[in-house]
């Protein structure tokens, strides 16, 4: 049975984009990035609310604020920032940043008709794109989460990989198996997805009453952890890294098969540096999923695992530069001919 399609959730859905090594070239994909001219720091944006008031130059295009939202001392935007980078904080669609459109309003069904592999197929690409014209340099993609799911995809499509020179995974998600969230397990028992997407409901704020109604009635079991509401926008697939399934028909129609095809981690180039960190308590990414993903890729990842931490401690640590950022950072000076004593 096909899915839903999307149903997005707030400020969940993470990326960043640092430039750092050299390289030349352009793609259409740039071509509607282009044309939204940078937003004026006068408007309330990204920059105003975050950056400058901490005393970093800021340029306002589109993007999110996640990498940004802990300390100066503990975020990697600020820190990578500190370091020399050019970092550029990517966004997609369905988020508080990104509702734009050319046609539609979030009100319309059209504009939420759209899944994940929309992200890393055409989100992402645009900004890679993007970046990689106005630098005229490969880029260091950072991603967590939904970041790197998007990733992870977007590596076996040989028109993204040109483009990166390393990756680093926070929390890398690929396969779902062993997910044991509590919040995400009674979300597809009930088929919540389905439910709302049959009311004509697309976008499901957890601060509305509505949101707040299906919160207590997902979480009222003592038992359940409902800190993580990536529940909303993650779907549990069993077995397979898959595009999305348009059930038999629309398979044969689309794919010329009855199952949509996967995405051959395999086919990510050997030559690409990746880093990845993961913890033992994270309910969403697991560690045995985590380990799948390692064996299916052509080349050994460097990894950081550290026990105790859960799906947002990677981002949002008290401790998480010295936990975290100095290992990716080590990674980043090597493979990228980075020299700082970090």
């Amino acid at each position: 049975m096909a899915r839903p399609r999307a149903l997005a959730a707030a400020h969940l859905l993470l990326l960043l984009l640092c430039c750092v090594a050299a390289g030349a070239g352009a793609s259409p994909s740039t071509d509607a990035l282009r044309r939204v001219a940078p937003r004026s720091v006068a408007g309330g944006g990204l920059c105003e609310q975050l950056l400058l008031p901490q005393g970093y130059p800021c340029t306002e295009h589109t993007g999110g604020d996640t990498w940004f939202i802990n300390s100066p001392e503990q975020s990697l935007g600020y820190i990578l920032a500190d370091n020399g980078f050019d970092v550029w904080v990517g966004n997609v669609r369905g988020t508080h940043w990104s509702k734009g459109h050319s046609t539609y309003s979030v009100h319309d069904k059209l504009f939420w008709d759209w899944s994940w592999q929309e992200l890393a197929e055409y989100d992402l690409l645009a900004m890679l794109s993007y970046v990689y014209t106005v630098t005229q340099s490969k880029i260091l993609y950072v991603g967590h989460s939904q970041g790197t799911i998007m990733g992870l995809a977007a590596l076996t499509m040989p028109e993204i990989v040109k483009m990166v020179s390393s990756a680093a995974l926070l929390c890398p998600i690929s396969y779902l198996d062993h997910v044991n969230a509590g919040f995400v397990l009674r979300a597809v028992a009930m088929h919540l997805d389905q439910m709302l997407v049959t009311m004509g409901i697309h976008q499901l704020n957890f601060r509305s009453d509505m949101g707040v109604q299906i919160l207590d009635s997902l979480c009222d079991d003592e038992y359940l952890d409902c800190n993580n509401l990536l529940a909303s926008v993650t779907v549990i697939r069993k077995g397979t890294f898959a595009k999305y399934d348009y059930g038999w028909w629309g398979n044969l129609r689309l794919y010329g098969q009855l199952h949509p095809p996967p995405f051959e981690l395999s086919s990510i180039p050997k030559s690409l540096p990746i880093w990845m960190g993961y913890g033992g308590r994270d309910a969403l990414a697991d560690v045995i999923d985590v380990e799948r993903t390692v064996q299916e890729l052509r080349s050994t990842p460097e990894m950081l695992y550290i026990r105790d931490y859960g799906h947002i401690d990677f981002i949002m640590s008290v401790k998480a530069k010295d936990d975290v950022y100095v290992d990716l950072m080590k990674f980043i000076r090597v493979k990228e001919g980075w020299h700082s004593s970090y």
